[in-house]
């Protein structure tokens, strides 16, 4: 049960914790999972809400990474394609199959394109999702009804993964709490404590009370993304940092662009890049950039140069055309990139995961993607257990059911409004016919989804709700800023909340929405 009260109040009651996870994205949730599952006293505390940054704005792929097989990073691809297909048993509820089709334009790109991917299929091995086919220039023509019939050749159709990232991050916090650990968000690490040189807790500050909290834990884990260093900083005043953080922009318009139920992918554009096209939740993503960054926020702004250039190639492709007033969202994440000595181009630097034990004991987990969370929870936990002496527990994740897991996925309209708590969701509505009102006529949500996500989910912002339990801002972001009075009013009611607070919110979520907004 998600119950915020209780778990600060775990705060008081437990004297030393086994683990704290820093952080609340894919990567600290997976740890908590982990821990929690292995039979440690787990605690995760995250700054902001639940997959508030770079896990809520991903390209919505649970993949292998076919521009790594090219680069020959076989051993990530292996991992990869394994985690695959572990996440696709494990959550089917919030993660599925999804063809893919790569277009040729030469008559030996098919030949050639078929062969790596016939590669990926065979490493795959028992979890492979199907085997790539070789299509007539026709047939592409068919599952890809927007493509360009200029100087197509035909294509190549391979199967991967696909999911609802902020979605799964909830089940994750949802399943961790399933196992006992305490999971809480708006609490953010202000400082670390040691005894002697040693690491032996951190200080936490409730940011919607106020209040701080010494707490003493054997083992800390640092999962914290693209603010990695922040953290090693306060554990090493002399740290030199290791992430080099770059952005990767999606621009989301209506499937009228790009009809069908096939993705595409362009394996390489002008900066070296891959470009998709991916039909989700009746819109359509399209992406991504990499552009190195300096300066690290919680809501990153898109450049109007990589805007233009998703357009210009999009437009290159596709026979629709896409201009500005046809975007609905623009959304930017955050990559935590490990630094690579003479690497310049953030492009170029691989996606591996690193683990780094400090000399206090403090074990930072970082890089990798969402694809491989569980191997990254599993080395973060792993090296927490030998680094801080704790009882050795073996890791139970590969087949642990995700809360939600269901292997009736017939009400999939259902499922991909009300996620994994469907059936439940239902009946409240039944029992409260009134919560069957949608909060925007633009918009596949009902009042009920407002409902849900405050008394079993833990949202405490309208944002919280139109962000990351509904997929509203992500979709249509100027329908979500329209459905935020009413989602305020709905949360004021159910949190016995002030007008004032009401006020607040609403303008607090309009700021945040103005940056997906094409202007």
């Amino acid at each position: 049960m998600m119950n915020r009260q209780k778990m600060l109040q775990d705060l008081e009651e437990v004297t030393v914790w086994d683990i704290i996870v820093i952080g609340g994205g894919a990567t600290g949730l997976g740890a908590a999972v982990d821990a929690a599952s292995r039979g440690y006293k787990t605690l995760l505390v995250e700054q902001e809400d639940f997959s508030k940054g770079t896990s809520s704005r991903s390209t919505k792929l649970v993949h292998g990474g076919v521009r790594y097989l090219a680069q020959g990073n076989i051993k990530l691809v292996r991992e990869a394609l394994r985690e695959r297909g572990l996440l696709l048993k494990n959550a089917p509820h919030v993660c599925h199959n999804l063809s893919f089709i790569i277009p040729s334009f030469h008559w030996w790109q098919k030949w050639y394109y078929s062969i790596g991917l016939s590669m990926y299929d065979l490493l795959a091995g028992k979890l492979s999702l199907g085997k790539t086919k070789m299509l007539s220039k026709k047939t592409t023509m068919q599952l890809l009804p927007a493509i360009s019939s200029k100087n197509l050749s035909g294509g190549v159709l391979y199967q991967d993964g696909q999911f609802d990232d902020s979605r799964l991050a909830i089940n994750l916090a949802q399943t961790a709490a399933e196992q006992g650990a305490a999971i809480l968000n708006y609490c953010k690490v202000i400082a670390l404590t040691k005894t002697g040189t040693s690491i032996s807790g951190v200080v936490v500050q409730d940011t919607i009370s106020g209040r701080n909290y010494t707490l003493s834990s054997k083992a800390v884990i640092n999962a914290t993304g693209v603010f990695t260093d922040k953290v090693m900083e306060m554990d090493d005043a002399g740290h030199q940092p290791i992430v080099s953080p770059s952005q990767g922009v999606h621009i989301v318009v209506d499937e009228k662009f790009f009809p069908g139920k096939q993705a595409l992918m362009i394996p390489k554009t002008d900066d070296g890049r891959v470009l998709f096209a991916v039909p989700w939740h009746d819109k359509v993503l399209l992406g991504t950039t990499d552009t190195p960054i300096k300066e690290i926020s919680l809501e990153p702004r898109p450049l109007q140069e990589e805007i233009d250039f998703i357009i210009q190639h999009s437009n290159r492709y596709l026979s629709t055309r896409i201009t500005y007033k046809d975007i609905r969202t623009v959304y930017v994440g955050l990559r935590p990139l490990i630094k690579v000595k003479g690497k310049k181009s953030t492009s170029i630097l691989p996606r591996d995961h690193t683990t780094i034990v400090s000399k206090s004991g403090l074990v930072t987990i970082t890089g990798g993607k969402w694809t491989t969370y569980r191997t990254m929870a599993k080395h973060a936990v792993d090296s927490a257990a030998l680094a801080c002496k704790l009882s050795k527990l073996p890791c139970v994740t590969d087949t642990l059911k995700i809360h939600g897991y269901t292997e009736n996925t017939t009400s999939s309209d259902m499922l991909n409004v009300y996620g994994s708590d469907a059936e439940k969701i239902n009946r409240l509505m039944n029992e409260q016919p009134l919560l069957k009102e949608k909060i925007h006529a633009a918009l596949p949500y009902t009042k009920v989804t407002v409902v849900w996500a405050i008394q079993h989910e833990m949202a405490m912002t309208v944002e919280d709700v139109l962000a990351r339990r509904t997929r509203a801002l992500f979709l249509d972001a100027t329908a979500a800023i329209e459905a935020a009075p009413l989602v305020a009013a709905l949360m004021a009611n159910l949190l016995q909340k002030s007008e004032d607070w009401q006020q607040q919110q609403v303008k607090a979520f309009e700021a945040i929405a103005q940056n997906y907004v094409i202007h």
